[in-house]
């Protein structure tokens, strides 16, 4: 079954794009980036999405123009042998050559950026990129349903956590036993990230210290993996009772990604290790009902950072030293990092209909992790969570 994007959502992204090439004077926008061709075009083929400032846009395709045709549900949709013959298209359906191409640079690899440069010789290239992930950071109605769905199946998948954990199994055994069910569930696979080196393979399911070890990934947590090569995520590790689990896995479904952690325990924990989670939740809760529309995001991070201090955990919030990361939240719909980020600095107010994936969460050395994620829609009364299944740690018995 084909996975359709309706006309009239492509038509108002479409629209949005327009207004906002306008009011910066770009006269055309060349999408090549996968994740916003799907956006702007609902098909994830090969090929470049041309958007003039007024008028109709022209999608040209590589591979595979047949499949495309299905998938996109736009009007001009035409076969392309090469990248150099664009002017040539552009003549046939009556384009003016761009005085000012806009295109997104911050994910454009620099020969690419060359080529177009010889390509439209006569255009001035310029970043479009802020421009689409501000009209991408707020959902419509559509796209709130595809994450409430995704966000559904979160909890499904968290949920079934507790039958698979059993001391002895190591993370990665749990970690793909988890992921074989969530793709029985219709996990895509592939989680998209916009950073440049940015990679994830489902999630992360770690298990005390081993949760603790830091990584390269803009993540709170990292872990130990299974190889220096991927170094993050679920190692060799043996699970063993009186330990904190982290379990915090993406579910991305037709596209959309739900973010969400919870923590689990084969036996009792630690009092310290439960006042630390019962903390995360305080700050969690405080910041639902303090993210409305207007409020900025830095604002946002200052507060959660305050209170995590407050509660005596600021050495151990969101990582440990100098480099551990500086921001509590962040977007999801497409891509796993969207606008906005609840960041230090961060100057961009929040609006309703935007997602964010809030993760509060204390970083114990040679201890483990405790906290929380949920996927978030901002409401005019604050964040609404999308997932909903418990926050709380859940303790299994100690069988045997």
């Amino acid at each position: 079954m084909q996975l359709v994007t309706p006309l009239y959502e492509i038509e108002q992204r479409i629209a949005l794009l327009q207004d906002a090439m306008q009011r910066r004077s770009v006269d055309g926008v060349l999408i090549l980036q996968k994740t916003d061709l799907f956006y702007f075009a609902a098909t994830s083929q090969q090929g470049y999405l041309y958007v003039p400032a007024e008028g109709t846009p022209l999608l040209m395709i590589f591979k595979d123009f047949d499949r495309a045709k299905i998938e996109s549900p736009l009007q001009d949709i035409v076969s392309l042998v090469s990248v150099k013959k664009i002017p040539q298209i552009f003549a046939e359906f009556n384009y003016v050559l761009p005085r000012i191409l806009g295109m997104e640079l911050d994910v454009l690899p620099a020969n690419l950026y060359f080529l177009y440069g010889k390509i439209f010789e006569q255009s001035q290239i310029v970043d479009i990129s802020t421009e689409i992930r501000l009209i991408r950071a707020v959902k419509s109605e559509f796209e709130v349903e595809k994450l409430r769905r995704a966000a559904n199946l979160s909890d499904k998948v968290a949920a079934k956590v507790s039958e698979l954990l059993i001391p002895g199994k190591t993370e990665v055994e749990v970690a793909g036993e988890l992921e074989g069910y969530a793709r029985s569930l219709g996990h895509q696979g592939i989680v998209r990230m916009r950073i440049w080196g940015g990679e994830l393979f489902y999630g992360h399911l770690m298990s005390g210290a081993a949760a603790a070890v830091p990584s390269y990934l803009a993540s709170p947590t990292g872990g130990e993996g299974v190889s220096d090569f991927v170094g993050q995520g679920a190692s060799f590790k043996k699970i063993t009772k009186n330990e904190p689990i982290l379990v915090d896995y993406v579910f991305a479904l037709d596209g959309y990604i739900s973010d969400h952690a919870r923590i689990f325990s084969i036996g009792a924990l630690s009092s310290d290790l439960l006042d630390a989670h019962q903390a995360m939740l305080e700050v969690q809760n405080e910041t639902m009902k303090q993210a409305k529309p207007g409020t900025v995001t830095g604002d946002l991070y200052e507060m959660m950072v305050s209170m995590a201090a407050e509660r005596g955990y600021g050495d151990y919030f969101m990582g440990v030293g100098e480099r551990r990361i500086r921001f509590t939240g962040h977007g999801v719909g497409l891509e796993l990092d969207e606008f906005p980020f609840i960041a230090k600095g961060q100057k961009l107010e929040l609006q309703a209909g935007m997602i964010i994936a809030l993760e509060p969460k204390i970083i114990f050395p040679g201890k483990g992790v405790v906290g929380i994620e949920n996927t978030h829609l901002v409401t005019e009364e604050g964040l609404e969570p999308l997932t909903k299944i418990s926050d709380e740690i859940t303790i299994l018995p100690i069988s045997g």
